[in-house]
This record gives structure tokens, C-alpha cells and sequence, in this order.
């Protein structure tokens, strides 16, 4: 789109239109914004995940799907070839398409940097695998993007600080992938313990799902496909054996490319857990990994079973494992409540209640995540999963990972966001390695 804004940038233009007119599109959807007016937006992972994005923004009437991006051109995830749902660069232009009505423009790229570069483009939604998060976000802030990116964060601890601290430096607006922020159960269950309805919080329990024991998929190697460019794929990471059980949805099980199911959903039960203590910028004190079990195949090297118990300044303790319900529970002197999606229970089956008013400590509403992220990317308002939130929410679990490497239990430091008096956890905890030329 022309930069006939006469010195103002998209983002202000859009952000001053939308005030001068009480922003409209923001609270309803019931109209589309006029093309000039709308958020157009680039999408880097065309995987399931980035399908379920994709359809978000199409049922936004403030955004306009401009560009994709994706190193696969087509493929059915970890179906055998031609069946069920196609994925992929191709398939995602064509699904756009469609949904359109007709012959967008929607451009195609199997280069990330192509669309970051682009002055025409508002946001930028990444959908890759977790290897990939960091240097994709970073790549679209410094390219003046606004950034919506899938959880978690950040597939390192220090990639997270490092985006983190970009989102600030640019002023931009970043939401997480962390969707149940967006959900009425989970703010219902944080307005509880605001309110005061458990008393004291004593203990939190968040049931994760386990990890893969055995391969997922198909474990022969194989030649990488031809309408796959397995060496960009793999990016910063080491280029593995490709096979199917450990490609498409299975990736996640070797740390070369994810933290495995924990990390998967740490960021979204224990940042409930996050939001109701108040710790969106902070963090426990103590993190210790404790039974721990690994599978027998060499395919995977993340846990099969794990916990991670916490203690929280004010005595309150958590346990985050495969082991628990999955969900969150917290437990205070006055009473309980569960949540997990689609559910509600507490110790007060009134509370679980829709209409109950939980008192008059609100927090942050917001009902559709996509949303809520286009809004502040209009408003300049920030996202109710902010980069920092995302980052805080998964420390404890890159904790988990060095106190299982050392063996013991870790002192943690939220403020300078260090081990303490543990020079070997915090070389850990630090370490970054990219394979070149990434580095």
C-alpha cells in the first residue's frame, strides 16, 4: 500500500483513524473495514496452527491477509500424502483465496525476511516450529511489524529476553499465542483469587499432557521431499535426519527444535497461574525438575513424565506436571477452583456461574485473542499476553530443563532474572547455540 499518509506511518494512520472515529470495527464485527483501513497482515508457518491463525484473521473485519510464507509448498501434516487437510505455502494462498471470494494478490514466499521487509505490511503472525520464533519475531520488529506469535514465546530462555526487551525498544504491540487469556473461564478463575474468594493461595497445581514415549511417526530416514526446503527448515538448529516422526506436529519432541509437550503447554496453564499470583513480570523463587523419565528411542530427548515444583515469595508452592489433571488448579485457606478448557470447578459451585460478579478487582477482558492483538496494533493499547507475559509465563519450565541437566534444585531471582549464586545454571540457562550462517 502507498505511503500517501502525508509523514505518518501505516501504524500511526491506522491508530489516529481509528480513534477519530470511536474505532467501530474494534468492538463489533459486523462490518468489514473499508481496504484502506484495514490491518494487512503476513503470516510466516502454514502448518495446523497457522490454518486455525489464518482463519482468526479472515473473520476479522479489520484485517486483510497480504502475504504468506511457508518452506513447505504442500503437505497433509502426519497423514499419509493425500489425506485429510492440505497444509502448506500453496494450499494456505488457495485457502485464502477462497475465503476471499476471489483472486486476492495474496502474495507467496518461502523467506520470512521477504515479508518483514515489506512496508506495506502492518503485522506479522508466526506459526513456525519454536526454533524458529525468536529469530522471525525479531526479524518483523526490526522491519517496524507489530508481532502476533504462538507460544511458546520463545523455544530459548535467552531468545525470550532478547524479544522481549526488542518489543520494548520498538514500541510495538506483541500478543502470545497464550489463547486462554481470551476465555471466560480462566479470567473467571483469576478474578476469584483476586477478589479474595481462596483467601491465601496455598498451592497450584497445572496438569500438563505427557510427553512421547515411543516415535509419533514414521522413524526411517528418508531423503528430505522435493516441495520441502528441509536445510531453511531446520534454520538455526542442527540439520537432524529427516524422517516423519520427528517433521510435521512431531517436531516438538527433540530439543533441537522444541522443549516437547512441557514447553508445549506451560504457556498455557502456568501462565493462568502467572496471571492469578500477579507474576506477569515475575517469576517464582525456587524451580526444582523432579521424576523425570525419558523415552527409550534416541528420536526424542525431551521428557515422556516430568514435574516441576515451585515456591512463590509468601510460601505458596505448585506443581507442573504430566502427572496432575490437566489444567489448573489453585487451592487458598477459603476454597478451590479448577479450570481447564471448556471447564469450570470450584469449592463454591456458585462462582462457576457465568453471571456470578466475582467482585470489583477486574482484569484485563478480552474475549477473541486475534482480536484483541488487531485491536492494539489500532489503539496502541497493549495485548493481554504481552511479549514479557509470554516469556515469564515458560521461565520455570527452562528452569526445569538445567536444574534436570545439574541435579539439583535452582534459587531463582525474578528481578535480574538469574540463578543464584549458580554461575554453572546460569551458563546454562543462557546458552545459545545457532547453526551458521544463523548465528
Amino acid at each position: 500500500m502507498p505511503q500517501s499518509f502525508t509523514g505518518l506511518t501505516r501504524r500511526k494512520f491506522l491508530a489516529v483513524g481509528a480513534a477519530a472515529a470511536a474505532a467501530p470495527s474494534i468492538l463489533t464485527s459486523s462490518a468489514k473495514a473499508a481496504p484502506s483501513e484495514r490491518i494487512t497482515v503476513g503470516v510466516v508457518g502454514l502448518g495446523s496452527r497457522g490454518f486455525n491463525l489464518v482463519d482468526d484473521l479472515l473473520h476479522s473485519p479489520d484485517a486483510q491477509i497480504v502475504a504468506v510464507c511457508d518452506v513447505d509448498t504442500l503437505h497433509y501434516r502426519d497423514q499419509p500424502w493425500g489425506n485429510g487437510r492440505q497444509f502448506g505455502l500453496q494450499a494456505g494462498r488457495e485457502y485464502i483465496d477462497q475465503k476471499y471470494g476471489s483472486k486476492t494478490g495474496v502474495s507467496m514466499t518461502r523467506d520470512y525476511r521477504d515479508i518483514c521487509a515489506r512496508d506495506d505490511i502492518d503485522a506479522v503472525v508466526v506459526a513456525t516450529p519454536d526454533h524458529w520464533h525468536a529469530l522471525c519475531t525479531l526479524e518483523a520488529l526490526r522491519g517496524g511489524k507489530d508481532v502476533y506469535c504462538e507460544k511458546p514465546v520463545t523455544h530459548t530462555f535467552r531468545e525470550g529476553q532478547t524479544v522481549y526487551r526488542e518489543v520494548a525498544k520498538q514500541k510495538a504491540i506483541f500478543q502470545t499465542g497464550s489463547q486462554q487469556r481470551s476465555d471466560w473461564r480462566f479470567r473467571r478463575a483469576v478474578e476469584l483469587v483476586h477478589n479474595g474468594h481462596l483467601g491465601e493461595i496455598r498451592s497450584i497445581e497445572v496438569g500438563l499432557p505427557p510427553g512421547y514415549d515411543k516415535p509419533q511417526g514414521d522413524p526411517t530416514v528418508v531423503k528430505p521431499p522435493e516441495h520441502l526446503d528441509y536445510d531453511f527448515w531446520c534454520g538455526p538448529a542442527p540439520m537432524l535426519p529427516y524422517m516423519q516422526a520427528r517433521h510435521h506436529r512431531w517436531w516438538r519432541g527433540h530439543r533441537a527444535f522444541g522443549g516437547g509437550v512441557l514447553m508445549d503447554w506451560i504457556g498455557h496453564h502456568n501462565d493462568i497461574t502467572h496471571w492469578a499470583l500477579d507474576l506477569d513480570q515475575s517469576g517464582p523463587v525456587k524451580v526444582e525438575a523432579v521424576g523425570w523419565t525419558f523415552p527409550e528411542t534416541d528420536i526424542y530427548n525431551t521428557p515422556f513424565q516430568y514435574e516441576l515444583k515451585c515456591e512463590y515469595e509468601g510460601g505458596a508452592k505448585s506443581s507442573i506436571s504430566s502427572r496432575n489433571k490437566v489444567g489448573t488448579r489453585l487451592v487458598g485457606d477459603k476454597g478451590w477452583v479448577f479450570v481447564t478448557r471448556g471447564k469450570i470447578e470450584a469449592s463454591q459451585p456458585a462462582w462457576t456461574d457465568a453471571k456470578f460478579d466475582p467482585g470489583s478487582e477486574k482484569v484485563y477482558a478480552s474475549d477473541n485473542h486475534m482480536q484483541n492483538f488487531l485491536n492494539g496494533v489500532r489503539t496502541r493499547r497493549a495485548c493481554i499476553c504481552p511479549a514479557e507475559t509470554g516469556h515469564r509465563s515458560i521461565t520455570p519450565g527452562h528452569l526445569a530443563y538445567v536444574s534436570q541437566a545439574l541435579g539439583r534444585a535452582l534459587q531463582w531471582d525474578a528481578k535480574t532474572e538469574t540463578v543464584v549464586n549458580d554461575r554453572a545454571a546460569n551458563e546454562l540457562l543462557q546458552q545459545q547455540d545457532y547453526r551458521q550462517p544463523w548465528g
